[in-house]
């Protein structure tokens, strides 16, 4: 199935690789600066809160599509990195640990000190939103190693099941990880069990504040989702250009060289377990990034949150954009994610107010993702925004199908 007409794909593959990469960058860049002004309100068709979302999944595709889409492979279980990230931000920057009292660049609020009745720093680990962006990389990326190096051993749906053992065995560690019990209140508590953690602090800009003079504010409000939105963006941005960077250089060839023939990359001396482990880390390091962020934008951590689904969900983003494109898993992570948020509420309100029904679309999520699948799957399977080397698979196909003579 052809979307783009042939002529239109000629003069774009005329255009040379630096334009045909800079043209959809400056697109989207510039629409998704004007996001907010295209924002609707709470019972619109895109609230702010839900661009926020959308931002913060495609960079979570993103990290998959590392994974997935430059190695080829399946991870079923990728929400664990979204969950290490999300408690690294949970377990420093709240009043979690209640007996330290450690701040460090922090927006962390002020508590009435009951004696002095003078305002004093919160209990807990309260480190600068910055700070713990990367330190939760760093964890998600450790994580993602320390889980890759016993199943990377495996291949296609082998492996698949691993991740997807993994996916189900974290979310159970951290939610029995509270042992505290009523003879025993004082146990050892890690995560708060389903009670969650919460809240957090918000993003502080202390820095940014003095480099810009005073014009950004001290930190950014709960309520404040545009600034948040802004403060995503830079992280996708930044990742866009790690992945693109590491698609055209030596490691990128070598996870493309395993995703189309692990044997022949192994004749080649590729080292398969040194290759993959390092998208493992960096797909998960990107994971670890959103699930921070995910964090302080609801601002309570529970681990009812990563449940397998969610999972499942990204991965329909990245088949849906286009395994392998970067363009495609931000498409995917924005559409699939304001379907989920937004797009099915809204979608039923109309279609009820139109036709007198009374149907709920969101109790049939999952049903529309897997016609998703299976539509793309029969009709696209390349995806919305099909990768170069897909596209040329796809063109070279059609030229055999246009040169193979009949039989009379």
């Amino acid at each position: 199935m052809t979307i783009i007409p042939q002529g239109a794909r000629s003069t774009w593959n005329s255009l040379p690789p630096v334009a045909r990469t800079a043209i959809p960058a400056v697109l989207l860049m510039a629409l998704a600066i004007a996001g907010p002004q295209l924002a609707s309100g709470p019972t619109g068709w895109l609230p702010i809160t839900t661009l926020v979302f959308c931002a913060v999944y495609a960079l979570f595709s993103m990290g998959l599509n590392i994974v997935v889409g430059y190695a080829g492979l399946l991870d079923l279980g990728y929400v664990a990195f979204f969950l290490f990230g999300a408690y690294v931000a949970a377990w420093l920057m709240s009043d979690f640990w209640y007996t330290r009292s450690i701040h460090i660049l922090d927006a962390a609020h002020k508590v009435i000190d009951p004696t002095t009745h003078q305002p004093v720093s919160a209990q807990g680990i309260h480190l600068s939103f910055w700070i713990v962006m990367v330190v939760a990389a760093l964890v998600a990326a450790i994580g993602g190693v320390i889980i890759g190096w016993p199943t990377l051993r495996l291949k296609s749906d082998y492996l698949a099941l691993v991740t997807l053992g993994f996916g189900e065995i974290l979310p159970e560690v951290f939610r029995n990880a509270d042992f505290r019990t009523v003879s025993n209140p004082d146990a050892l508590n890690l995560t708060n069990g389903t009670k969650g953690i919460g809240p957090l602090d918000p993003i502080g800009n202390g820095f940014l504040r003095h480099l810009t003079n005073g014009v950004i504010p001290k930190a950014v409000t709960p309520s404040d989702y545009r600034a948040k939105y802004y403060i995503i963006l830079i992280f996708v941005v930044l990742f866009v250009y790690v992945s693109i960077k590491l698609r055209g250089g030596k490691l990128g060839r070598a996870w493309l060289a395993i995703r189309e023939d692990e044997l022949a990359a192994s004749l080649m001396g590729v080292p398969l377990m040194r290759t993959k482990l390092w998208s493992y880390a960096i797909g998960a390091a990107a994971g670890g990034f959103a699930g921070t962020f995910y964090a302080t934008t609801v601002g309570i951590v529970n681990v009812d949150t990563f449940i397998f689904s969610f999972s499942i969900i990204i991965l329909c983003a990245v088949i849906l954009g286009g395994m392998g494109n970067v363009w495609g898993a931000i498409v995917g992570g924005v559409v699939i994610t304001w379907f989920n948020y937004t797009g099915l509420v809204w979608i039923g309100e109309k279609m009820n107010s139109a036709l007198g029904t009374k149907v709920k679309l969101k109790d049939y999520e999952f049903g529309f993702f897997g016609m998703i699948l299976v539509l793309m799957m029969l009709f696209r399977p390349q995806g919305l925004i099909p990768a170069a080397r897909q596209k040329q698979v796809q063109e070279l196909e059609r030229q055999i199908e246009q040169q193979e003579v009949v039989p009379t």
